[in-house]
């Protein structure tokens, strides 16, 4: 089995690399959106008649919790109780779907990447009942932060959709679109390099 690679246990530096990196850029992106998150938020309160931040409680390094924030995209539903999204689900409303299209509604988390509960790449952090329900190997991908972008939500982009096609959606993503990104990330996390995590970051960003 190849060397899992811990972003606290590299003795090579790169890990003081990563988080610095993450700290410098997380700080500089904080100060120049900060006027755009202070506007959707504002936006999306109006929108959804609620605080226009989304707080959702998401599993993270080491399987500790934290609290995730993001800008605002959908409304509640008395009819829909499920944690999967997918294309033309009701509760997004019109103005979070643009929020979403043009990933407004992630840039609150570069507070999370300074905070150090995430990083700009690595797994995406998910709700309780998946990530703390891994388990052998699968428990690697606890041992990094979660990351706003990486090589799972790069292949996974279009994952609204697919979900969308999908004649059970909760099914297929606990069935086939997670053990996916478990397998991708596992592969991340073992092939880790500096220069991937700006790959994927510059994919992420030119879109």
């Amino acid at each position: 089995m190849a060397t899992v690679i811990d972003y606290e246990g590299l003795g090579t530096g790169q890990a003081a690399i990563k988080r610095a990196f993450d700290l410098v850029m997380s700080a500089i992106g904080l100060v120049l959106s900060g006027w755009l998150i202070l506007l959707a938020w504002l936006a999306a309160s109006f929108d959804t008649r609620s605080n226009g931040f989304f707080v959702q409680q998401r599993v993270g390094k080491d399987g500790r919790l934290f609290r995730v924030v993001k800008i605002k995209t959908m409304r509640p539903s008395r009819e829909l109780n499920t944690t999967v999204t997918r294309s033309g689900d009701p509760r997004i409303t019109p103005l979070g779907r643009f929020f979403r299209k043009a990933k407004i509604d992630e840039l609150p988390q570069l507070w999370n990447v300074l905070w150090g509960d995430m990083s700009f790449v690595g797994p995406r952090p998910d709700v309780p009942g998946f990530a703390d329900s891994l388990v052998g190997e699968e428990r690697c991908l606890l041992s990094i932060r979660p990351g706003i972008t990486g090589p799972a939500t790069l292949k996974y982009r279009n994952e609204e959709e697919l979900l969308a096609a999908a004649e059970d959606p909760e099914a297929y993503n606990r069935d086939v679109i997670w053990p996916d990104k478990v397998r991708i990330n596992l592969e991340y996390i073992r092939d880790w390099s500096l220069t991937a995590d700006l790959r994927y970051i510059w994919k992420t960003v030119v879109g």
